[in-house]
């Protein structure tokens, strides 16, 4: 047999490679394919906005046609808006973010600056918990004194007490809350002037809380102070120490207790006046429908800080009832406020020991 001449081996190898590369590449380059492509990366999962809020209104009528001395019932004998609140919240591992934006007289009288974007923010601040017990905050949010809201949907009775008028509404600045046990908890923080988002008066604010639950039974002891303007413009020293606590009596039947007494200091004179007071809440549900709540109040203000009468004490009784319909709520009211000496404006340029008022309120929340 004669030896193949090198052009035909060629051809023939030409040949040879061409059949297997029909056969195996599309195999070849689709394993190829497989064994580089990455693998697809999962979308992370964004996190959810819960959004809900409220909005509100009132009648009141008082004996004497004038609006009432403590916070969000300031006119008489006429319908007036409340607010228009959305809250939008979010968390996404440890970290936490909410903004509550208010509309309307009530969100003015509570945040202040007036005619201005921040009339509207009650609340905006961020979260973040490390560990299952440490939580840190910081931004602007709603005081830990005392025991009512600036929400109504949170208070029983719609019209505020004095001690919570005359207490802060919110803080601006940092805190941290801590966990000890399923019992005991507590807060420490630093904030700005209070009710302010600023810090117009030099140093800081310190609070503190220490709160104990026990099952039905719930107590918190607090205090905040720094220095404040007072209304002449001078500085001086606040310091409030408070106590609330909130007892579940029975399915039907609550009580409340908010006690609280705030001292100012004047460096200049080391002068000291201080203001005392204490409520009492009683809370009774005939129903899903309708409860009953009642709060009693003392408020002594002997050194005339608050009224600007000296050895004058002041005392509100208030009735009010919670018709619920679903997200709605329709809270008829009555109130009486009275004092040792003549403190409120009796309509004819004199001044009254009592007014007697009633309201009816509504609320819907979504």
């Amino acid at each position: 047999m004669k030896a193949l001449r090198p052009t035909a081996v060629w051809l023939l190898s030409l040949c040879t490679f061409s059949a297997f590369s029909q056969s195996s590449l599309p195999a070849l380059v689709e394993e190829a394919a497989t064994s580089t492509t990455a693998a697809p990366v999962p979308e992370l999962a964004k996190p959810t906005v819960d959004i809900s809020g409220y909005v509100d209104l009132y009648y009141r009528y008082a004996d004497n046609e004038l609006g009432s001395v403590t916070s969000f019932t300031e006119t008489s004998n006429a319908f007036t808006l409340g607010m228009a609140n959305l809250l939008l919240s979010t968390q996404k591992g440890k970290f936490g973010f909410v903004a509550d934006l208010g509309f309307g007289p009530r969100a003015i009288n509570a945040n202040g600056n007036a005619g201005s974007i921040l009339a509207a923010i009650k609340q905006m601040y961020v979260t973040y918990a490390p560990t299952d017990k440490l939580k840190l905050t910081a931004g602007n949010f709603a005081t830990f004194v005392g025991y009512e809201s600036i929400d109504p949907i949170a208070n029983p009775i719609y019209s505020a007490s004095y001690l919570f008028s005359k207490g802060p509404f919110y803080h601006t600045g940092m805190k941290a809350d801590y966990t000890f046990t399923d019992k005991f908890s507590a807060m420490v923080g630093v904030f700005n002037d209070t009710d302010s988002k600023f810090d117009d008066v030099k140093g800081k604010h310190l609070g503190a809380q220490l709160t104990f639950l026990q099952g039905g039974f719930k107590t918190a002891l607090n205090y905040l102070g720094g220095r404040e303007d007072n209304t002449i413009g001078s500085k001086r020293n606040g310091h409030q120490l408070d106590l609330t606590t909130t007892w579940t009596l029975t399915s039907k039947w609550s009580l409340g207790l908010n006690a609280s007494q705030k001292t100012l200091v004047l460096p200049e004179t080391d002068r000291t006046t201080d203001w005392k007071a204490a409520a009492l809440y009683v809370n009774y549900g005939f129903s899903n429908l309708f409860s009953l709540s009642f709060r009693g109040e003392v408020f002594d203000d002997s050194d005339g800080i608050i009224f600007g009468v000296a050895n004058n004490k002041v005392m509100e009784f208030t009735l009010a009832g919670n018709i619920k319909v679903d997200g709605f709520t329709l809270i008829p009211e009555i109130r009486l406020d009275s004092s040792a000496e003549p403190t409120f404006n009796d309509g004819k340029d004199g001044l009254t020991k009592s007014v007697a008022s009633a309201l009816i309120a509504a609320v819907y929340k979504f």
